[in-house]
């Protein structure tokens, strides 16, 4: 899906939704230059996969924390991590760097990649602010409006606490 198909698409659900329309941003230094009305809803978020690319994760934390994926690898039981590369986010997610998104995956895909979304996503005003698989814009949605979305179209949710001791 195009910027604007995304868009239909929650039309469609009658899903309620705010877009900011910005510059083309590839890092997470870029989005926060940004004047957004949600910011401490900015999502950042990773693709990665294990080491004999059988298993893909796309996960979505706040913009401000630091992911650690030895950590994130032993609290949920995957195998060793790493980044996909451009050509795998292509192919599956039909993305480019810049644009990762947990929209992606409402993209046609044979790959059933897990979601993992920090639980503090859901805390109040319970809104995230993510890529409509363009980078772009932003799009700001419910997050129990994104995880429901994702659960319909059959790929695995897991709400997770990101905050490893």
């Amino acid at each position: 899906m195009n910027k604007q198909e995304v868009f239909d698409y929650l039309d469609s659900k009658n899903i309620w939704y705010e877009v900011t329309e910005h510059q083309a941003v590839y890092n997470m230094e870029e989005v926060a230059k940004l004047d957004v009305p949600y910011p401490t809803a900015n999502a950042k978020n990773l693709f990665v996969r294990d080491g004999k690319k059988r298993n893909y994760y796309l996960i979505t934390t706040k913009a401000d924390k630091q992911l650690d994926l030895k950590e994130f690898r032993n609290h949920n039981n995957t195998k060793r991590l790493s980044f996909a590369s451009p050509d795998e986010l292509m192919q599956i997610l039909g993305l480019i760097p810049g644009a990762v998104t947990p929209l992606g995956l409402l993209n046609p895909t044979e790959s059933n990649i897990e979601f993992f979304i920090d639980e503090e996503f859901l805390s109040q005003p319970g809104i995230i602010g993510v890529h409509p698989n363009d980078n772009t814009a932003t799009v700001w949605i419910k997050t129990q409006d994104l995880i429901q979305l994702i659960e319909d179209h059959g790929n695995s949710v897991h709400i997770i606490n990101l905050e490893y001791k």
